[in-house]
């Protein structure tokens, strides 16, 4: 079917259907060539008193001008002879030149073009919609679209570049060549009819996208990245609808999982009225007892989802073990989780600072954030132009054990680092761990692969752009379906399977089968955040699920194969 599309691509161009024009006009001189070297045969070989056929006619002069030379039929006479030396001379310059040139020309060359552009379209189907428009395929973009293909999200990214668009097209991405900036690419995918853009290019490129695409459709919605706070006014006067600075978005969940100096709940995350938080377990009576023997329930409405400790996450199951260094995650209403708090707020935690390394954006962020919730910090960079106040700035480079314990190494709570370079990260995050062992650490990670290996140097939690970047512009596509927790742990929201309506979450064993657990449940855009597990499943409900990169692959997968013997 594939070479069938090929073939009509092929055909259906008029520049193509001109060469082939030529190459028939080509081939008939060529024919013509032949009956009149053939026919000067046949004279001069009766003048040498020989008889041939027009069949042998035909045979010598394709010999001939192949220069073959089989000898079999040849010339005796000076003439003769001429004639021979005049048809090599024509077959070396037209068979073995001209043809082979504008068979490529003309044919193989266009053939080649026409494959290209079935793998690489410069226009969507006219029936396409509802589909999300690429500018850039970075590290957010790759992220958004493993997203996109989960829940099965049509999409194209366009690339001016048709090479790299081949390159891109072979690793299994929807993509169409064009040029960002012009108007008509962006009417050949059909961005009337699409769900989204979104551009994460530079802010003046970004600028230029926005402005290009409202010019053709006032409705779709426009989303774009910008490095500059400057940047965003423009860009939403571009025709932007919605404007994410990732720098400061990543700063801020860093500063919120930071958990300050108490056993109080802190929110990381929310699906409506549901909201997800952290307690630290430090102090508490929790510690040395399991989830069973604890018995929440009792005490509070709160439902306990997972435990972190040290960087692992632990799905939530009546044995799971509360340590010293245990984090609980919790999901509930405001109501519950302040009925939570009622119980251990009394169990405080020593005052300590918080110590950020790098003053970058992510790093400017984080200290914002931090101030806000009143969280004593000092910041470390090496770079002089980027000291804002002299009182919580600390110059000098973070590898040099003397600047971390003018920072506070030895007594501090919390160490983030947000250098640009995960090399550096990793480095960092071993120096720290080895100081004090008993230290959160939280690392920013650029690249996706490199979160688990800043896990394994010594961090409790990693987040990084791909996955902040990507969550955030999915959920403006898809209001409150997914959070990202932390690299390679998500909250997403989904629909009550078919097969599981009216099934009680007991039969269902979620976190046993499939690795993932409940966080709660909505039905009717209500949500509940401890689920009865005798509870039947209704036809409208949708189920807040919790789960790492594996869990969340088993449990689509579980679904995809229910829904297929349904």
């Amino acid at each position: 079917m594939k070479t069938f599309a090929v073939i009509f691509h092929f055909f259906e161009d008029s520049k193509r259907r001109r060469n082939l024009a030529s190459l028939a006009k080509l081939l008939a001189a060529f024919g013509l060539i032949v009956l009149v070297f053939t026919i000067v045969f046949k004279v001069l070989m009766a003048l040498e008193g020989q008889e041939h056929s027009w069949v042998n006619g035909i045979y010598w002069v394709f010999v001939t001008m192949s220069t073959l030379g089989y000898g079999d039929i040849v010339f005796l006479g000076p003439i003769g002879r001429l004639f021979t030396v005049v048809v090599i001379i024509s077959g070396a310059t037209f068979m073995l030149v001209l043809i082979p040139f504008m068979f490529i020309q003309f044919f193989y060359v266009p053939w080649m073009e026409a494959q290209a552009a079935a793998q690489a379209p410069r226009m969507l189907p006219k029936s396409t919609s509802g589909h999300v428009i690429m500018t850039n395929f970075d590290i957010v973009g790759r992220a958004l679209i493993q997203l996109l293909n989960r829940f099965r999200i049509p999409y194209v990214v366009i690339v001016d570049d048709l090479a790299e668009a081949l390159r891109m097209s072979d690793e299994g991405i929807h993509v169409m060549v064009g040029d960002r900036d012009d108007r008509d690419t962006y009417q050949k995918a059909q961005v009337e009819r699409a769900a989204m853009v979104v551009t994460t290019r530079s802010d003046t490129s970004n600028t230029n996208i926005a402005f290009t695409v409202r010019e053709i459709s006032p409705d779709v919605r426009i989303v774009a990245s910008a490095s500059s706070t400057a940047s965003v006014d423009i860009l939403e006067l571009a025709g932007c609808n919605q404007v994410i600075q990732l720098g400061a978005m990543l700063g801020q969940a860093l500063s919120r999982r930071v958990l300050g100096r108490d056993a109080r709940t802190h929110v990381v995350g929310s699906f409506g009225n549901l909201l997800i938080a952290e307690a630290a377990a430090t102090g508490t009576p929790l510690v040395g007892r399991t989830l069973r023997e604890v018995n929440l329930d009792e005490f509070s409405r709160v439902n306990v989802i997972g435990v972190w400790d040290r960087g692992r996450f632990t799905l939530a199951g009546p044995e799971t073990k509360i340590q010293t260094s245990s984090v609980l995650l919790l999901s509930g209403t405001r109501a519950d989780l302040d009925e939570y708090d009622s119980l251990f707020c009394v169990y405080g935690k020593s005052e300590t600072r918080v110590i950020i390394i790098g003053g970058g954006r992510v790093g400017r962020a984080t200290a914002k954030g931090l101030a806000e919730s009143q969280i004593d910090y000092f910041l470390i960079e090496k770079d002089p132009a980027r000291i804002r106040d002299p009182r919580t700035y600390i110059l000098g480079d973070a590898a040099e054990l003397e600047v971390l314990e003018k920072a506070g190494i030895r007594t501090c709570s919390t160490v983030v680092i947000t250098s640009h370079d995960d090399d550096i990260n990793v480095y960092l995050s071993i120096y720290c761990r080895k100081l004090r062992p008993d230290v959160e650490i939280l690392a920013r990670a650029n690249q996706d692969r490199n979160a688990s290996t800043l896990h394994r140097a010594g961090a409790d939690f990693v987040m990084s752009y791909a996955s902040m970047g990507s969550t955030n512009i999915y959920n403006l596509l898809r209001r409150d379906h997914f959070l990202a927790l932390a690299e390679g742990l998500d909250v997403f929201k989904v629909d009550v399977p078919p097969a599981l309506i009216g099934k009680s979450l007991a039969e269902c064993r979620f976190r046993q089968t499939m690795g993932c657990n409940v966080a709660g449940i909505e039905i009717n855009g209500q949500c509940q955040g401890v689920p009865n597990p005798k509870q039947p499943l209704p036809a409208n409900a949708k189920l807040i699920m919790i789960g790492d990169t594996e869990g969340e692959e088993r449990f689509f997968q579980a679904i995809k194969t229910m829904s297929a013997k349904t």
